[in-house]
């Protein structure tokens, strides 16, 4: 049988729809409807740089407008609806899917033991079980409660004593968790005094893991390679999620696509009968100007957000008549269902700075985008407490 194909139109739609981007919805951003958001994503990214806002502010505002950071911070250390892991890198993921982690904890526990006597200062491995009645006899624990007698670096953040590395080590491997955080500071206490205890208490297998990993990871990509769907979590191993997918198309869960990339060639994808039966419902998207983070769900896969928006994005761009072209944090534009260009907007004592905007190639940046560009950058500003949006001369770069 031939495989259906997706138009580039259409893929961008859905996936955008996925991603809770296609028509942001006018929720207030907290509570129950935080959590909601929160399930849709799977998780959203916790990061520290902080040029404009969080990364994770910033990915949950594009969705909810109404959306404050103090909204996260209650989902994990008042409601504990929310928990902080590890996907492919920290993040703040549904209470619902603490089970599921009970495999990653292993797994991790597994490598970071193989892998962490070369890449760690000596002595940590002594310092495990000193740490964890630590906890347990104190409660919550900061990396500053713990070594109290080690030699410690100037570098402060970055410096993983062997106290601090049993912290983190006993985190990663699901004996302690995240009960809250002061500024970006962790602390920590023993998971069964953080984790509600009928989460605690329900067990999965193995095999039912990895189902609903790459289940869960197929229902919020719309379409993806097997590879895309065990990195969405990083739960399930590449030659798991190749075996589920093989399994999966011979009992007919999943069929393969053609996707139309930006480019104009196909890519075979998987999805499911529903996601197409999804496509004639979407709406138009959304005619805002947004702007998102770096790390934003669509645009993390930095390859498949190249193949499926045409936008060619890194962190660093180096022209050598320039030095620089582009800053190191700039962030991507969005309107409607392209990417229209990056911008370099930063704080500056109580203003949002703007050093420069890059259109895309093609887009026509008139007197209508430049105002709604300002609108969006002066929502991005009240986000981030700051009082007005200035712009440097020459910022509307070619």
């Amino acid at each position: 049988m031939s495989r259906p194909l997706l138009s580039n139109r259409d893929a961008r739609r859905l996936f955008l729809d996925r991603h809770h981007l296609l028509r942001p919805a006018p929720g207030p951003g907290l509570g129950v409807d935080l959590e909601e958001l929160l399930h849709g994503l799977g998780f959203v990214q916790v990061d520290s740089v902080n040029t404009l806002a969080r990364a994770h502010d910033l990915i949950l505002w594009a969705r909810r407008s109404r959306y404050r950071p103090r909204a996260l911070r209650s989902l994990v250390a008042k409601r504990r609806s929310a928990f902080e892991h590890w996907t492919h890198d920290a993040s703040v993921i549904p209470m619902s899917f603490y089970p599921m982690w009970r495999l990653k904890f292993e797994r991790d526990e597994a490598r970071m033991r193989q892998r962490w006597p070369a890449w760690q200062r000596p002595g940590w491995h002594d310092e495990l079980d000193i740490v964890l009645k630590q906890v347990a006899d104190n409660g919550p624990t900061s990396s500053l409660d713990v070594g109290g007698g080690e030699a410690k670096n100037s570098s402060g953040w970055w410096d993983w004593h062997p106290s601090k590395t049993a912290l983190e080590f006993l985190w990663r491997s699901g004996r302690l968790a995240i009960c809250h955080r002061q500024g970006l500071r962790k602390h920590y206490d023993l998971a069964e005094r953080v984790i509600p205890p009928e989460i605690i208490r329900e067990h999965r297998t193995d095999t039912e893991i990895v189902d609903w990993a790459m289940s869960a990871a197929m229902e919020r990509l719309g379409f993806a390679t097997s590879g895309e769907l065990a990195a969405f979590f990083e739960i399930a191993t590449r030659d798991e999620a190749k075996d589920w997918c093989t399994e999966a198309l011979a009992a007919g869960r999943i069929i393969e696509a053609e996707i139309a990339q930006a480019g104009g060639a196909a890519r075979r994808c998987f999805t499911t009968e529903a996601m197409l039966e999804r496509i004639p419902s979407l709406s138009e998207p959304s005619s805002r100007i947004r702007l998102l983070s770096p790390f934003d769900p669509v645009l993390r896969d930095r390859a498949r957000a190249e193949r499926l928006f045409g936008f060619h994005y890194r962190i660093e761009i180096f022209v050598p008549e320039e030095k620089r072209r582009y800053a190191y944090y700039v962030f991507p534009v969005m309107q409607g269902d392209r990417v229209i260009g990056r911008i370099d907007a930063r704080r500056d004592g109580d203003l949002l700075f703007v050093r420069a905007f890059w259109p895309e190639a093609g887009t026509r940046f008139g007197r209508g985008r430049v105002a709604a560009l300002d609108a969006e950058l002066q929502r991005v500003s009240r986000l981030a407490g700051l009082s007005d949006v200035a712009f440097q001369d020459g910022w509307l770069r070619e």
